[in-house]
């Protein structure tokens, strides 16, 4: 759990958010690219409003031509956990970890729905053994 790593809220100061952030995708590659890497894995971190770690849990899993996202369910968890935050990421066993027409379409519907629920889409992922790209830093989102 991220919790274990000593995560602190985003909100503070840049040095310690970088911290969190650098921690982050170390558990997010811990989780997404050593294991099972002929799988696609679809993970989600659940954030408080002031960018505190609420929980984190898989999503979904598949292949690359279908990895079923089940929206109901990932908000639905949100919404019990009173998250106003989350950040979705996934693998590409492939290696390459440039977004597919497809993900970045997946993450303009994660986010529309996001804001009708009041939670916002902070980032979303894609984790390979060597790299992260970033939906948000890649304009994307």
């Amino acid at each position: 759990m991220i919790a274990a790593q000593g995560l602190v809220p985003l909100n503070l100061d840049a040095g310690r958010a970088r911290m969190q952030l650098a921690a982050m995708m170390a558990y997010l590659h811990q989780i997404l690219a050593t294991k099972r890497v002929d799988e696609e894995q679809f993970h989600a971190i659940f954030l408080d409003a002031g960018r505190g770690y609420l929980d984190d849990c898989r999503m979904g899993a598949g292949h690359a031509a279908h990895m079923p996202i089940r929206l109901r369910e990932l908000f639905a968890k949100a919404l019990s956990l009173g998250a106003r935050g989350i950040i979705v990421a996934h693998n590409h066993p492939s290696g390459d970890c440039h977004p597919s027409e497809c993900d970045i379409a997946a993450t303009r519907r994660l986010a529309e729905i996001g804001r009708a629920l009041d939670i916002e889409l902070l980032d979303h992922l894609i984790v390979t053994p060597e790299k992260v790209y970033s939906m948000r830093a890649g304009g994307k989102l």
